[in-house]
């Protein structure tokens, strides 16, 4: 049997840089984002691109280019001359969806190489979190040495969190938040998704709750400074330009505008202080998976989703 490997990067930029590095091996290259929008279980399907395509270029207005993505993905169609498959993903849930999603892609084709994850995020002697491309040579070609093999049991998982996330009832990550696994960040993203829903309280989810404090506790002059912090401070997300900034625009219910200042309006601290519910106010009409984020609120006290009555 050949030693190809194949790597399967989490975007263009990580693509780039082990090309740049010389690391042996083809490449496929993840495009999309299915931390958002709907997603159903089957990927390689006419169906599958068809809400993808409709939900980003709706949402983001960019453009879905469905030939691009199929190419990546006909690289799976035969891997006869790999003697394996490297994974290389990230700490966060925008990573960490993507990464169930390939590795369920790989089974959903019949494919039984080793797989090996390579994932970024403690790294010694850095106070941060890091993304595979904001690391240096040596300290990427070291995770590539110590990368992880997974085995049945963390296969299992990944499937399994893609078949839940396609599907409606998103509390079954729980399960899964305690499952010990190769994925050390899996917990962490899984917790950070359910938090992306409302609060029983606010109306808020967890990151437009921080984005209001972010505009509290600094001295915020546009949306465009806001954004700054926001990308800084999110923690377990790794959310991109696009995605911060329509959370922003959505929130400007919160705050005052000027030429040279964000401040909260009463609403805001109204919202902190979870003296307000605004679940009606503001626009929960959006997709994660096979769930919508209007149907369900987090329970900060129970723990869990709760339908939206």
């Amino acid at each position: 049997m050949s030693h190809q490997i194949l790597h399967i990067t989490n975007g263009s930029s990580l693509t780039n840089y082990l090309n740049s590095l010389h690391i042996e091996g083809d490449k496929l290259t993840w495009h999309d984002m299915l931390c958002e929008g709907p997603t159903i279980k089957e990927m390689d399907n006419p169906k599958f691109f068809k809400i993808r395509k409709k939900f980003l270029e709706k949402a983001y207005d960019v453009e879905y280019d469905v030939d691009t993505i199929k190419n990546e993905f006909n690289k799976l169609n035969d891997v006869t001359s790999y003697s394996e498959i490297v994974l290389w993903f990230e700490y966060d849930l925008f990573c960490h969806i993507n990464l169930v999603a390939a590795i369920s892609l790989i089974k959903q084709k019949g494919i039984n190489l080793p797989l090996y994850l390579v994932c970024s995020g403690r790294v010694e002697g850095e106070k941060e979190l890091k993304g595979l491309p904001q690391l240096t040579e040596a300290q990427l070609r070291q995770h590539y040495q110590d990368k992880v093999k997974l085995n049945i049991d963390d296969i299992a998982t990944a499937q399994k969190a893609w078949r839940i996330y396609c599907e409606s009832d998103h509390n079954l990550f729980k399960e899964l938040i305690t499952r010990p696994s190769s994925f050390k960040y899996l917990s962490n993203c899984l917790k950070a998704h359910l938090r992306r829903f409302p609060d029983t309280r606010s109306g808020l989810n967890t990151l437009e709750y921080n984005t209001l404090k972010l505009i509290k506790e600094h001295d915020v002059k546009s949306r465009h400074h806001l954004l700054g912090y926001c990308l800084h401070y999110q923690g377990y997300y790794g959310f991109g330009d696009l995605q911060l900034q329509r959370m922003i625009d959505r929130l400007e219910l919160f705050y005052n505008e000027t030429e040279d200042t964000l401040t909260l309006n009463r609403n805001g601290y109204l919202a902190l202080e979870h003296q307000k519910n605004f679940f009606k106010l503001i626009d929960t009409n959006f997709q994660f998976g096979g769930i919508n984020k209007s149907d369900f609120q987090y329970d900060k006290k129970e723990n869990k989703l709760i339908e939206t009555i």
